[in-house]
Formats: structure tokens, C-alpha cells, sequence
């Protein structure tokens, strides 16, 4: 298995689970979005200490922390990291999934744009056919939102721009992820001690499950950001833009089938376009591949 494919299969299956996670965020929504931001900061620089420990990856920490703007990328992927973690929660617990599904639409076309402009990746001609299909069933849905949609664009725009400073980041998913935790943990871990101390933290308060709950959210966030940093650095970045509508599909889904939210026949028509989006440039690409492969 070459590069290339396995770098697909960790990004689809990254987008496969943050699909589904809605789930998981939901069954937290009696405890505040901050609460559960913080932990999630917290858990996961633990489950990742570990990751490294077990894997004795401690030589590429040092490496990459050794130069300072190395350093400030990952301050700036921290809080855009932070940012798209804290909106996401709060849309889901607030019952806003659809809308946080449209993020995740409106996401891959600023993977696309990024791709283009900063990493000079090319589009063939049915490739920019789907782009602006895809476009095209995006903006319908916006404007027929009826206002404008804040938390689909804040997700869209801070873990696009988080994916390309990932993507040109020079450091492993792992040390990536690990640069970034240690530098929100601080805040984190200040904020649930006053939790704590105002005595209105939600560990230990409401029960063996939500404390579990808690705990696992690092296991839960840094599997698929270890995916997707693996996959991302493997695959043209235009590829992980289209392949992330697994995510917002998922999320819909889990929405309006489990949680009730309404679909509507704009929706219907907005995802209309972005299949034939997705359907035109995977066979785009599988095309263009074949002809440059002898016979």
C-alpha cells in the first residue's frame, strides 16, 4: 500500500468519526461548553503523553520545539484548534447540528481555495466543475438560512486554516498535537480549578458516566486529529476538502434522524449539488490517475 492510499484511508476515516461525534458531545450537554472544552484540552495532552511514552517519540518533540517558529505555529494552531473545538460543542449542545453541518459543508471549499492560492495545487476542468457545483449547493443553503450562519462559518474558517498550517507544519500528527494541548492546557487546567474551587465542576458531580465521558474525550478528540494529520500531509490538500464532506453528511444525518432536526427541501436541494459535486471530481480524479499509470 503506497503513501498516497494510505494517507486516504486515515483521512476518510478521520472525517468518518467526526461525523458520528455528535453522539458523543450530546450525551455531555448537561455540563456547561467551557466545562467540556477544557477537558477535552486536558485529556488529550494526557492520552497523547502516553501515545509518546509507549512510542519513545520524545527526540521529535525536542526537535521541532527547538526552533521558535515552529513555536508560534503551534500557538496559532492551539487557539484555532481551541476556537473550532468550544463552537462545535456549543452547536451541538445547543441543538444547532444542522448548522454545524454547514460548517462542515462550507469547510472543503476553503480547503479548496487555501490549496489553491497558498500551495499552488492545480484543478483540472471537471475538478473546477465540481468546485463550483459544490459552491453553488453551499450558497443556496446559506441564503436560504434566512441570517447569517456565524457557527457554520467560524468551524469552516478555523479548522481550514488550522488544516494548512498542519499540513505545512514540520512535525508528525503526534508531536503536532501534543505542541498544541501542552499550550491551551495551562488555561484549561486554571479554569477547573476555579471550577473546582467556586465548587461547580461538573467532575464528580454528576455521576461515574459523565465523569467517564469526561475522561474520554481525549481518547475521542485525538484519534481522528492523528488520523487526519497523518492522512493530510499524504494526500493533495484539494483531496482532503472533498473528502471532508463525509463529515458534515454524517453530522446531518445524525441530526435530523436522531436529534430531530428538521430537513427541509432546501436542504435536500443544497445536498442534491454537493453529491454530484463529489461524485464529479471523485471520478475526475480516478480518471486522470488511470491515464498516467502505463499500461
Amino acid at each position: 500500500m503506497d503513501e498516497s492510499t494510505r494517507g486516504t484511508i486515515s483521512t476518510i476515516t478521520a472525517f468518518f468519526l467526526w461525523g458520528i461525534f455528535p453522539i458523543y458531545w450530546k450525551a455531555l450537554q448537561h455540563v456547561s461548553s467551557t466545562q467540556i472544552l477544557a477537558h477535552r484540552i486536558v485529556w488529550s495532552l494526557l492520552f497523547v503523553l502516553f501515545l509518546l511514552s509507549i512510542q519513545r517519540r520524545w527526540r521529535g518533540v525536542k526537535t521541532v520545539l527547538s526552533f521558535y517558529h515552529h513555536i508560534l505555529t503551534f500557538v496559532v494552531t492551539a487557539f484555532l484548534l481551541g476556537a473550532n473545538w468550544l463552537t462545535y460543542i456549543w452547536a451541538i449542545n445547543t441543538n444547532q447540528v444542522v448548522e454545524a453541518s454547514l460548517g462542515y459543508f462550507v469547510n472543503p471549499l476553503v480547503n479548496v481555495f487555501l490549496g489553491m492560492v497558498f500551495l499552488r495545487e492545480r484543478l483540472y476542468r471537471w475538478q473546477k466543475l465540481s468546485v463550483l457545483l459544490a459552491l453553488v449547493g453551499v450558497v443556496f443553503l446559506t441564503f436560504r438560512y434566512g441570517r447569517i450562519p456565524w457557527i457554520a462559518f467560524t468551524l469552516a474558517f478555523t479548522f481550514g486554516i488550522y488544516g494548512l498550517l498542519r499540513k505545512t507544519a514540520a512535525a508528525e500528527s503526534l508531536v503536532g498535537l501534543f505542541s498544541e494541548t501542552a499550550i491551551l492546557t495551562p488555561i484549561a487546567l486554571t479554569y477547573l480549578a476555579y471550577l473546582g474551587f467556586e465548587g461547580s465542576s461538573a467532575f464528580g458531580s454528576f455521576g461515574l458516566k459523565t465523569d467517564a465521558l469526561l475522561t474520554g474525550a481525549g481518547a475521542v478528540t485525538a484519534i481522528p486529529l492523528l488520523l487526519f494529520g497523518y492522512g493530510a500531509r499524504r494526500i493533495q490538500y484539494v483531496t482532503v476538502g472533498f473528502l471532508q464532506y463525509i463529515t458534515p453528511t454524517l453530522i446531518l444525518l445524525v441530526g435530523v434522524s436522531i436529534y430531530r432536526e428538521p430537513f427541509t427541501s432546501n436542504h435536500a436541494i443544497s445536498f442534491g449539488f454537493v453529491w454530484v459535486a463529489i461524485g464529479t471530481y471523485s471520478t475526475s480524479t480516478f480518471m486522470t490517475r488511470k491515464r498516467r499509470i502505463p499500461s
